[in-house]
């Protein structure tokens, strides 16, 4: 068969869409190179605007209540909802929310107080928990010197920001997350967690390792425990505010 008609049949069976059977094996699958049996992604429906929940999302904050969130004592949260976010209050204490998860996206909104007070870690502080345990820092660092790894968009104690891509205070932030949990086999680690953030648009990691869980003035280690796990978010004495949260599952569109 010459190239002209290998192409033309290629193109007429894409045109089938039923792709082919005579292709060799994908190393590690048990598909073949555009493999006519493999399953097809499930369709998602994209939020109506940039940074709105997709069609598969768990939304953790619909703008309304924070019936997703405790504050692990008394099973509510006394932060403030209003006008669409809610807010820390000091002394409320830390949140999580109520149900956990495997390996995620999480995207997040928030804003640091206007006009800002504090320098560097007094001023704007949070931070999300992701499993509960790693801790991915919320701050005011827009013209506020503070430690490196403990900046806005840091691996708090761990590995600082690539770039500081922070907003003025009073202006809206934006994380988007990927997190892969680590896993342990035997009692010992065999993968770390990784973690991928993008700051309003801005890369801040790339699938970097976590050290181990996240701590103050000492270096994280790591503890067995299960892939799955709450978000948290930390009450730091200052009056950050939240909004547009959810999360969406990882995982092969064709896993079983």
């Amino acid at each position: 068969m010459n190239s002209i008609a290998a192409i033309a049949l290629a193109l007429a069976v894409q045109e089938k869409g039923v792709g082919y059977d005579d292709t060799p094996q994908l190393p590690d699958q048990k598909w073949k190179v555009h493999d006519s049996q493999r399953p097809v992604p499930p369709v998602v429906t994209p939020g109506d605007a940039p940074g709105k929940a997709p069609s598969d999302a768990v939304v953790l904050f619909d703008g309304k209540d924070l019936s997703k969130w405790h504050d692990g004592k008394s099973n509510e949260s006394k932060w403030k909802v209003e006008d669409g976010y809610f807010e820390a209050v000091k002394g409320a204490g830390t949140i999580t929310t109520r149900d956990e998860f495997g390996d995620f996206q999480l995207h997040i909104e928030w804003r640091a107080p206007d006009p800002p007070k504090g320098t560097s870690q007094g001023r704007g502080n949070s931070g999300v928990f992701l499993g509960g345990r790693y801790e991915l820092q919320v701050l005011d660092s827009y013209e506020n010197r503070t430690y490196a790894d403990g900046q806005a968009g840091s691996m708090y104690g761990q590995f600082p920001p690539l770039v500081n891509a922070s907003r003025k205070p009073g202006e809206w932030q934006v994380y988007d997350v990927i997190f892969i949990y680590p896993r342990f086999k035997e009692g010992k680690l065999e993968t770390p967690a990784f973690l991928t953030v993008l700051h309003n648009g801005v890369l801040l990691h790339n699938k970097q390792p976590y050290i181990g869980a996240s701590t103050h003035r000492a270096v994280g280690k790591y503890s067995e425990h299960k892939p799955q796990g709450p978000i948290s978010l930390q009450d730091h004495g200052d009056p950050v505010r939240f909004r547009n949260i959810w999360i969406r599952a990882i995982k092969g569109y064709d896993e079983k």
